[in-house]
């Protein structure tokens, strides 16, 4: 189970990236890149498959299908993003089940109110704390080996102090790893992280308000890992704004900037090979 392969990681105590992956060809190449574990973002997922903004819109139903269809394209393991658990505790016990049956490794429940919005954008609300714990705890009763990720929106609101109280509730729970979002100081970052036994993860999304740090200082801060949630879609999207501009100005299909990734090899990377393999071995 792919659970094993995030747990065997943590288990090591060094500190990892994991990219963000939108859809599948994000995600076949980040496994092409070497990342044994990557990050299903409810922001980019839903901007991808859907062409709406995280402020949850996209039902549990749509949300599972994105997420199953990026795992059966990779071996990676995948953390994925549950926004609130798509409601009450039925709800989530329903979530936690669907996602560990399509092969999730890690599900990822936050405090906010719904409807849910981005972490990193303005106007967020969180519920009661007990609401929060009692999800946890539903949600770690219906797991079997998946992980549970407890992520807390607490502090643009109320400040650090809230943010450390909640985890310290939510790591009582049963979450399985802690997740303050939208910290800002490497003062504040390092304290999250040495106050608990259990690991604690940060989302350095491009554009956020959490400091973009490299690796080695996470690392140094006590993280066990970081999510890069927006890297692959942002990138993208510049790569392909470029490669439109020159199509449009110049009439150039073959662009010098950014360049094309080969399509004999893509072909390759999804799957094509074991289709003419079939289509050789069945041929009249």
């Amino acid at each position: 189970m792919t659970a094993n392969i995030l747990k065997d990681k943590l288990a090591e105590g060094e500190f990892f990236a994991v990219p963000g992956v939108h859809d599948m060809i994000a995600a076949v190449m980040a496994e092409r890149a070497g990342f044994d574990v990557v990050y299903g973002s409810g922001y980019w997922t839903t901007a991808s498959g859907y062409g709406l903004p995280d402020v949850g819109i996209v039902s549990y139903t749509q949300m599972l299908d994105r997420m199953a269809t990026i795992k059966r394209t990779i071996s990676s393991a995948l953390i994925a993003d549950a926004d609130t658990g798509f409601g009450g505790l039925l709800n989530v016990h329903h979530t936690v089940k669907g996602y560990e049956q399509a092969g999730i490794a890690a599900i990822q429940i936050e405090d906010q109110e719904f409807p849910k919005k981005c972490g990193h954008t303005p106007g967020k609300r969180v519920v009661a704390t007990e609401e929060m714990v009692d999800k946890i705890r539903v949600a770690a009763e219906a797991r079997e080996e998946m992980l549970i990720i407890a992520r807390t929106d607490a502090y643009q609101t109320y400040g650090l102090d809230e943010t450390m109280r909640r985890l310290e509730a939510y790591d009582k729970a049963g979450a399985d790893i802690l997740f303050p979002e939208a910290v800002t100081t490497e003062e504040e970052m390092r304290r999250v992280c040495e106050a608990f036994g259990k690991p604690v993860m940060v989302n350095i999304a491009n554009g956020g308000v959490t400091p973009p740090y490299p690796a080695d200082v996470l690392a140094e801060l006590g993280f066990a890992f970081a999510i890069y949630p927006a890297l692959t879609s942002l990138v993208s999207a510049r790569a392909m704004e470029l490669a439109l501009n020159q199509l449009r100005d110049h009439g150039i299909g073959e662009p010098t900037e950014p360049g094309l990734f080969d399509f004999k090899e893509f072909c390759s990377l999804i799957g094509f090979e074991e289709v003419w393999a079939f289509d050789k071995k069945w041929a009249r």
